[in-house]
């Protein structure tokens, strides 16, 4: 029998999946209805999320991260989070939010091949069906891409370096805990995106639909995103959340299809579902220790 501790967990992860599944609609919603750029949308997005994050660390008196931690920290948020936000949210602007959400989710299986080259990771052959299944599939969700060939490459790069982001993490995150971290990745990609107005003035959201979109995307897709998720992990396994977190693309490209219009080939729908098939092994596959 289901406990109650485990049913919240469930629901928590869903909710972040959830969540963060809308943020391809919104930010479609932020470009369609207004002149705002790219620049203008995630220093939105950064500096609500850092305030109210900010805030609950205040509120808790919880303790900020020092010394080298800080400054790893620091980088996460200024040049990897800043890049594969921007990559992103450029992929929807050249692309289909659907093929973005969908490229995204590349991510697991380039850190699964990081991992096992730099730090000799030796991997299940469970997992190495899991790589060659997201490369075939890869192919078949790129397809013909149709005049999206940009929003393909920027959603390949927000994948890649997303990668990197969760390689440092997942070094970084333990030594000063979760809400700590994710703060100070959000503060910094705010002052970074800030000073980048030095030489590249933004263009700001100019209908309320555009600001209403901003604004969830700094709310619901960010810090309801990031605070169910990390709530979550108190009562499921990591495995458990990173395989439930599979959803988020699921529920974009339903999404996509249903409020947007958009349209996939059975090629793609096929890709797609590979792809998070994939994800899903490489999240279940057990752990081979390294060999001393």
């Amino acid at each position: 029998m289901m406990t109650a501790q485990r049913r919240k967990g469930l629901f928590l992860i869903v909710l972040s999946a959830f969540a963060f599944g809308w943020m391809p609609i919104f930010g479609s919603w932020a470009y369609a209805d207004s002149g705002v750029d790219t620049q203008g949308l995630l220093l939105i997005r950064f500096s609500l999320a850092g305030l109210v994050m900010a805030t609950v660390m205040l509120l808790r008196l919880a303790t900020w991260p020092r010394g080298r931690t800080l400054l790893g920290l620091i980088a996460m948020g200024g040049i990897g989070y800043v890049g594969q936000a921007f990559c992103y949210f450029s992929a929807l602007r050249h692309g289909s939010a659907a093929l973005a959400a969908l490229l995204l989710y590349v991510y697991p299986v380039l850190v699964t091949l990081a991992c096992a080259f730099w730090w000799k990771e030796k991997l299940s052959p469970r997992t190495w069906a899991a790589l060659a299944l997201a490369c075939v599939s890869l192919i078949l969700t790129i397809g013909p891409a149709g005049g999206q060939w940009l929003g393909v490459a920027f959603g390949l790069s927000a994948a890649v370096i997303y990668s990197g982001y969760i390689i440092a993490g997942s070094r970084l995150t333990p030594l000063v805990g979760a809400l700590p971290a994710a703060t100070v990745v959000m503060l910094s990609a705010a002052c970074c995106l800030w000073l980048s107005t030095l030489w590249s003035t933004p263009s700001w959201p100019s209908s309320s639909t555009s600001w209403l979109a901003a604004i969830a995307i700094a709310l619901l897709s960010t810090v309801v995103a990031i605070f169910a998720f990390l709530a979550g992990l108190d009562y499921l396994s990591a495995s458990e959340a990173s395989t439930l977190s599979t959803l988020e693309p699921v529920i974009s490209v339903l999404l996509a299809a249903l409020i947007l219009g958009e349209k996939l080939s059975a090629l793609q729908w096929l890709g797609g579902m590979g792809i998070l098939i994939a994800a899903i092994l490489i999240a279940l596959a057990p752990v081979i220790p390294a060999p001393e």
